[in-house]
């Protein structure tokens, strides 16, 4: 499928925003997230039904359905931000226009559970979108860090040739080496459910990239089973994983998280660098990813490390 890039997002252009999983219970979030945005010379743009709350999953479906197409099909739109993850996004993936996001491609951005529709989109349109930052989530109040991911990202064509990890976390190497290929991933738990759907795209030569928060390294473990037994983890180039965040998690499961890591990079014969500690997740400091982007990883055995697009991934 030909590869899609949106327009790099301009001062004074209108950002569309959308609320296609969880609604937010608090919605002093969005207006302080609102008047971010604006404070940074941007137009904001509600969907009709943002934030709606319906406990009938046929209307909640139809609305946020309604909101997504609206935002892409709307010119004066140039960038869709989502408001936070949660649940229900994939129940949408079946009945979403994709040919009318195909003709239409503008930047799309969210993470979590907002990963099965930026699968879907890639999968379906060929367009390059982002896992980052969201409305409730953190952009209501971002670190310098996100902040320079966000604008970098979405505004500048070549912001994506050098994607820099945030000072906060520590790159862990647990396989040295140099990968090319399409950059995918997103939330493990959403990535993993859509195994066997016509809506993930193809792994075959990736870097994978994932995350997830408040699971259970057991849980984990059955996951990424999943993928290796579905061959989804054989082809892969690169594995890149982020921050799998736990409140309180201790020493012996992160321990025992770093084993399981290694176990299932060990099983794939065709796999590259591997590494842990990517500022992608459920943190604060948090990197913003163009999700099928042809990227470049290369990890040294003293750790050094470096990611980036070959070519810009929003055009100017």
């Amino acid at each position: 499928m030909t590869q899609l890039l949106p327009h790099a997002l301009a001062p004074g252009e209108t950002i569309g925003l959308i609320s296609p999983s969880s609604h937010s219970t608090r919605p002093e979030r969005i207006e302080q997230a609102v008047s971010y945005l604006e404070k940074n010379g941007y137009r904001v743009k509600p969907s009709r039904h943002l934030n709606r709350i319906s406990t009938d999953p046929e209307v909640a479906d139809r609305e946020k359905l309604y909101d997504l197409h609206a935002m892409f099909q709307d010119p004066a739109v140039r960038a869709v931000i989502c408001l936070r993850g949660g649940a229900g996004a994939s129940r949408l993936l079946g009945s979403i226009d994709y040919e009318l996001i195909r003709k239409h491609p503008k930047i799309f951005i969210g993470y979590s559970d907002i990963t099965a529709l930026s699968l879907a989109i890639l999968a379906k349109t060929g367009l390059v979108n982002f896992s980052g930052p969201m409305l409730a989530t953190e952009l209501h109040d971002p670190t310098p860090c996100t902040e320079e991911h966000f604008w970098g990202m979405l505004t500048s064509p070549l912001f994506a040739l050098s994607i820099r990890n945030c000072p906060a976390h520590r790159i862990s190497v647990l396989r040295p080496g140099t990968a090319e290929g399409p950059l995918i991933g997103g939330n493990l738990t959403m990535l993993s459910s859509m195994v066997g759907t016509p809506f993930l795209p193809s792994l075959d030569g990736a870097l994978l990239f994932l995350e997830d928060v408040n699971e259970a390294s057991y849980r984990i473990d059955r996951m990424l089973a999943q993928l290796l037994n579905a061959g989804q983890l054989e082809g892969c180039r690169a594995i890149l994983f982020g921050q799998f965040s736990n409140g309180g998690v201790q020493q012996e499961e992160e321990d025992r998280l770093l084993r399981i890591f290694n176990y299932y990079a060990d099983r794939c014969r065709n796999l590259g660098p591997v590494v842990t500690g990517l500022s992608y997740g459920h943190v604060a400091d948090l990197m913003t990813l163009p999700v099928g982007a042809h990227c470049r990883v290369e990890v040294s055995g003293s750790g050094a490390f470096s990611l980036g697009a070959t070519a810009p991934v929003i055009t100017a």
